[in-house]
């Protein structure tokens, strides 16, 4: 039963770069969904509605790409790759979003990888990456790609670099980050059923219960 749930799960999730006429709605949308958490850690401060909207317009219209994460075909997460002329030392810069709703699931790892390949097919060598001082998710998991991070006025910024990546170790990630997602799956719907059970009065006992 449990695979059959994990397999209905991924057949509803779908990752794929946006085209520029997608950017701004779905972007749009899906950054104004963030919650108030959520957004100070994407913009390393709380951002309005307004401000949002004019990102997400200045993203469709600067040549930023845009990996999306689906869910049920909505996106709740992405994955934004800047162009080089928008950053002052010319290297291309990346960020990540994810909503509440699809978190430690390795929705960030399964971007971040796609991301990658999509930097190295352009050519670049190297990424920039900053993130909030608070962001411990956005930290770990851009540890975990090789950036090497430096605090410096409230933020976490720092590269990564490209040319240390081969196909292997992007399957090796996409591997492990798939079978963490699977074993949050598994280990939700456990409980899931669990709670069901428990209150229809059929649940089995718990380990050590007496």
């Amino acid at each position: 039963m449990y695979l059959s749930l994990i397999a209905a799960a991924l057949a509803d999730s779908s990752v794929r770069t946006l085209s520029q006429q997608e950017e701004l709605p779905l972007l749009r949308d899906h950054l104004l969904r963030l919650d108030r958490t959520s957004r100070r850690d994407r913009f390393h401060g709380f951002m309005d509605d307004s401000f949002i909207e004019r990102y997400a317009e200045k993203c469709a219209d600067d040549g930023t790409v845009i990996i999306a994460f689906f869910e049920n075909g909505v996106v709740r997460g992405a994955a934004e790759l800047h162009p080089p002329d928008q950053s002052r030392d010319s290297l291309p810069e990346i960020a990540f979003s994810v909503e509440s709703s699809v978190r430690r699931r390795g929705v960030g790892s399964i971007l971040f990888r796609k991301l990658i390949t999509e930097a190295r097919a352009k050519g670049y060598k190297s990424l920039r990456i900053t993130t909030g001082a608070q962001n411990d998710a956005m930290r770990a998991l851009a540890a975990k790609f090789g950036a090497k991070l430096v605090f410096r006025h409230g933020e976490s910024t720092g590269t990564i670099d490209l040319t240390k990546y081969g196909e292997a170790e992007l399957a090796r990630s996409w591997t492990e980050s798939t079978l963490s997602g699977m074993r949050t799956v598994v280990a939700f719907n456990r409980a899931y059923w669990r709670m069901l059970l428990r209150m229809a009065g059929a649940a089995p006992p718990e380990r050590g219960a007496s």
